[in-house]
């Protein structure tokens, strides 16, 4: 895992080494343990290192291959590089490291830039064609690592962080107004391509980009989900879905061991960390490094599931921290977990997961993470409603069981400076969710979720808030095999036993019953839900300030109303709803 960052000129100018310098220092804390820069005519590239894979001077990177004629920066892991690397040597390549970096360069080499249809695992690169300077861009498939890029007419920026490119400097950063109206519509999700900021964009989930060095590119989507019955899978029932299921997430966990320094477990207490702890076990995995976080109690409402992470460690014996955070320190983390976005998330567990990684980082480089369960095997309770409607009602039905606000309630809120008289989140979720390849209403919100909502919401809470320590989060649920499997499941299998139910059978015989029968939890983090004391200051001094009332994206008499009562609207989905508009106003000051 690290932080990857570049510049490619079309005017005819040498790259700006010293903005790429800039960038590549920004991301310092997603790779600690090394950096680099190397330029050749018009293209820079800038690296961070957290070493997983060969901790020898031979993995670092930028990587050149002057044999093969290309350069590469590469954030992530490639879980079969050794079978690839083995591979690759049959026909002919020599390898200079065992890192998985080296890999990704000579299978470039040989299949051009459809090699990424062969790796199984989470990367964002850049390849340079040393000889054209040709640069190909490419994310995986699920979008578990973020690529960010800035373009003009006389140059591109990309980095693994979007304050990176901000950083260097020479970027737009005016409010998108779409990109507004999706953070406050769309449960705070940006889809890609946008982000807040005009001037800045995001490579989508499995996609690669081939840039010429005039600045003409060409985007290619590689993979997408169907979520749809496949003829092979006729005669199947529940217990056989279910087992298949549970085969395909035992590969997929083992994959996840691939490193050359210790991996832990993020264990949560609720059935997805537990299942993942309890599979490693089967497979031989002993005083496994356990970690989980809790807070204090707050209006009524545990901040901690110790009692369900405590059974499981207690089963498989694992090394088990248990990492508690008084409310006297959720307000010093709220400033620097918001620094380490890259973009606005909303979400109450973010300084959760940004204090855990700060714990779990002094003693693991790597963690599994149960993230993506729910989104993949219909966990949440949007789900049930969107079966119970015809494939035509599927926006009209996810709209009102998962947006914030409807378009009349987002101007409403925000400033006709900023307001759209379309509505651009349901135009976006109706055209995504309208089109073939999912043959259901669930199927049609569940591939949403999947390839959008998934990306842009826990899966880049974790990376980022994982990141800032330099750790590296690795989401078995994600693999894609997992998912191109999970796809295919019939929606009942999902839906059953209150979601995830056709895995959660298969997993009786592994998890302890209290976990999987328990009521399904979330990262509780009281003090942001239930809004008081110094955090409901630090809040509204943000929003009442000079620095928010010169910005002027939100009405006053709104604002004043959630100030009144800050505890008392939520959004669809329980959200604070003024923490929301005060976490947008803090992320935007934060530059």
């Amino acid at each position: 895992m690290c932080g990857i960052c570049g510049e490619v000129r079309f005017d005819g100018a040498p790259a700006d080494v010293a903005a790429v310098d800039t960038m590549t220092h920004e991301m310092v804390a997603r790779g600690p343990d090394a950096g680099g820069v190397w330029a050749q005519g018009q293209v820079a590239l800038g690296h961070r290192r957290l070493s997983i894979i060969d901790l020898s001077a031979r993995g670092c990177q930028p990587m050149v291959d002057p044999e093969l004629g290309l350069a590469l920066v590469f954030n992530g892991c490639i879980y079969n590089y050794r079978a690839l690397r083995d591979e690759l040597r049959g026909h002919g390549y020599r390898f200079f490291s065992h890192a998985d970096s080296e890999v990704i360069l000579k299978a470039f080499h040989a299949w051009g830039p459809a090699c990424v249809e062969r790796f199984v695992g989470m990367f964002a690169f850049a390849v340079t064609n040393l000889e054209t300077g040709v640069v190909t861009l490419a994310r995986d498939r699920l979008g578990v690592k973020p690529l960010y890029v800035s373009q003009n007419g006389a140059r591109l920026r990309f980095a693994s962080s979007l304050r990176a490119i901000v950083r260097a400097g020479d970027v737009d950063t005016s409010l998108d107004p779409v990109a507004l109206h999706h953070y406050m519509s769309f449960h705070s999700v940006v889809p890609a391509p946008r982000t807040m900021f005009v001037g800045v964009n995001k490579l989508p989930p499995a996609t690669y980009r081939v840039v010429q060095p005039d600045g003409r590119s060409e985007d290619t989507l590689y993979w997408e989900p169907l979520l749809t019955r496949r003829e092979e899978h006729t005669d199947w029932d529940a217990h056989t879905w279910g087992e298949a299921l549970l085969d395909s997430l035992r590969t997929s966990v083992e994959r996840r061991m691939v490193a050359d320094v210790p991996v832990g477990v993020l264990l949560s207490g609720g059935f997805d960390s537990s299942l993942i702890v309890a599979l490693l076990a089967e497979q031989g995995q002993r005083d496994l490094a356990t970690f989980s976080i809790g807070f204090d109690s707050a209006a009524g409402e545990p901040g901690d599931e110790y009692a369900y992470s405590d059974i499981v460690a207690r089963t498989f014996g694992t090394d088990h921290h248990k990492i508690h955070v008084p409310t006297e320190a959720l307000l010093p983390a709220i400033e620097p977990t918001i620094a380490a976005m890259s973009e606005p998330m909303v979400s109450h567990d973010c300084i959760a997961f940004y204090l855990l990684s700060r714990e779990v980082a002094q003693h693991v480089k790597v963690v599994q993470s149960g993230q993506g369960a729910d989104e993949i095997l219909a966990g949440y309770d949007w789900y049930p409603p969107l079966a119970q409607v015809q494939r035509h009602e599927t926006s009209s039905t996810y709209q009102r069981v998962f947006f914030d606000r409807s378009h009349d309630e987002v101007n409403a809120l925000i400033s006709p400076a900023f307001a759209l008289d379309a509505d651009p989140s349901w135009e976006f979720v109706h055209r995504h969710q309208a089109r073939p390849g999912a043959d259901s209403a669930l199927d049609a919100a569940l591939r949403l979720d999947t390839q959008v909502m998934l990306v842009d919401d826990p899966v880049k809470r974790v990376d980022t808030m994982t990141m800032a320590w330099g750790l590296e989060a690795r989401v078995p649920f994600l693999d894609h095999e997992f998912v191109e499997l999970a796809a295919a499941c019939p929606p009942e299998h999902k839906l059953a036993g209150g979601g995830k139910g056709v895995l959660k059978e298969a997993g009786r015989r592994l998890v302890p019953k209290e976990v999987i029968d328990r009521t399904k939890g979330y990262f509780p983090v009281p003090g942001i839900r239930h809004l008081d004391g110094e955090v409901l200051d630090l809040v509204r001094d943000t929003l009442t300030g000079e620095a928010a009332r010169g910005r002027g994206i939100f009405r006053s008499e709104p604002i004043n109303a959630l100030l009144a009562d800050p505890n008392a609207t939520r959004t669809t989905l329980g959200s604070n709803e003024l923490w929301q508009v005060a976490l947008l106003e803090m992320w935007l000051q934060s530059f």
